[in-house]
C-alpha cells in the first residue's frame, strides 16, 4: 500500500512538472507580452516598455527564464502578479480557501442530491418518474457550465422578487464590518448559495447515473433475493443493503470529480464574481499576467493530480480484494 503510494506521488510530480512547463513555454511563444496593451498609450515610451520587460526578465531567452523560475518556485516564489502587483504567493493564499470551499460545497452536495435522485429513480424503475429524473439528470449534465450559471445568476438573482440572494463577492463589503457574528454568518451563506447551487445541479447528474447503473446491477444478487425472502421493505432494501455494496465506484467517483469541478468554478466564479482560483485565471489570462496564469495552471494540475492519488487510496482502502492485488 505505502509503495503504490508513493508510485503514484512520483507520477503525479512528474505529470504537475511537464504541466509546468508545457505551460511555461507557451504562454510565453505566443504572440505579445503583458506590455503589449501599454503600445496604445502615446505617454508610454519604448524604453520604459523595455524597462518593465527587463524588470520582469521577459527579455531573456525562454530557457534562461524557465530556469530561473524553477529555482525560485523550489525557494517558494512564484513570481509577482504584473495585473494585480502582488506576490503570487498571497494572490493564491487568499484566492485557495473560497474555491476549495466553493467546491467542497458543490461535490457533498451534489454527490448527496445524486445519490438520492438514483435511489428514487431505482425505486420506480421504468415508471415516470425514473423517466422524469432521468430527463433532468441529462439535461443539466447537457448544459454549459456558463450558461447555468448565468441561468441561476438572472434567474434567481436578478428576476427573483425581493432579491434575496447577492449578484456577486463573498460579501457585503460595505456592510459587512458593521454586521454582528449571526449577521456576517447569514451574510456569507447567502453570497455562497447560488454559485454552490450552480455546481450542485452540473455535477449531481454524475453521480445519480453512475449510482443509478450501479444499484440496477446489485439488485438481482444473491443475497438481495434472501433479503427479500425475509421481508425486508423494499426502501431497506435498497438503502441498507444495495447502497451499501454499490456506493464503491461511486465512492470513488469523487476523486475524479472534485478536480473536474476546478474547471466548473472557473466559470461559475467569473459569473458570480466569486475571488477564488477561478475568477484569478481568467483575470490572469485577459490580462496577460505570465507569473499568476502559470502557477494558477500549477495548482490547477496539481489537483487534477491530488484527485486521482485519493481516488485511488479509497477504492484500495474500501476493497480489500484490490489492495491484495496492488
Amino acid at each position: 500500500m505505502a509503495a503504490f503510494f508513493v508510485r503514484r506521488l512520483l507520477h503525479g510530480f512528474i505529470v504537475v512538472a511537464l504541466v509546468a512547463t508545457i505551460v511555461f513555454v507557451l504562454i510565453r511563444a505566443a504572440p505579445g507580452d503583458p506590455f503589449s496593451g501599454a503600445m496604445d498609450d502615446p505617454s508610454v515610451t519604448e524604453a520604459i516598455r523595455e524597462a518593465w520587460r527587463h524588470a520582469y526578465g521577459l527579455d531573456r531567452p525562454i530557457f534562461e527564464q524557465f530556469v530561473s523560475y524553477v529555482r525560485s518556485m523550489f525557494h517558494g516564489d512564484l513570481g509577482f502578479s504584473i495585473l494585480l502587483k502582488r506576490p503570487v504567493v498571497y494572490v493564491l493564499r487568499d484566492a485557495l480557501p473560497n474555491t476549495l470551499l466553493l467546491m467542497s460545497i458543490g461535490l457533498v452536495s451534489g454527490f448527496l442530491l445524486g445519490i438520492e435522485v438514483a435511489i428514487a429513480q431505482v425505486r420506480n424503475l421504468g415508471k415516470k418518474t425514473d423517466k422524469i429524473l432521468g430527463g433532468i439528470s441529462i439535461t443539466f449534465f447537457s448544459i454549459p457550465d456558463f450558461w447555468l450559471a448565468l441561468l441561476i445568476f438572472v434567474g434567481l438573482g436578478y428576476w427573483l422578487p425581493g432579491r434575496i440572494f447577492p449578484l456577486g463577492g463573498v460579501v457585503d463589503v460595505v456592510n459587512y464590518d458593521n454586521f454582528g457574528f449571526w449577521a456576517r454568518a447569514w451574510d456569507r451563506i447567502t453570497h455562497l448559495i447560488l454559485p454552490s447551487l450552480t455546481l450542485t445541479l452540473l455535477y449531481f447528474p454524475l453521480f445519480a447515473r453512475h449510482q443509478r447503473a450501479a444499484l440496477i446491477d446489485t439488485l438481482p444478487s444473491e443475497y438481495m433475493t434472501t433479503a427479500r425472502a425475509k421481508g425486508v421493505s423494499e426502501s431497506a432494501l435498497i438503502r441498507k443493503h444495495a447502497l451499501r455494496n454499490s456506493l464503491l465506484p461511486v465512492v470513488t467517483l469523487v476523486g475524479v470529480a472534485f478536480p473536474a469541478l476546478f474547471a466548473g468554478a472557473v466559470f461559475v466564479e467569473k459569473v458570480f464574481s466569486w475571488p477564488g482560483m477561478g475568477l484569478r485565471i481568467v483575470e490572469s489570462i485577459g490580462g496577460r499576467d505570465y507569473p499568476l496564469l502559470t502557477a494558477s495552471v500549477i495548482f490547477a494540475s496539481a489537483f487534477v493530480v491530488a484527485g486521482s492519488i485519493l481516488a485511488d487510496v479509497v477504492h484500495l482502502w474500501l476493497d480489500p480484494r484490490l489492495r491484495d492485488d496492488r
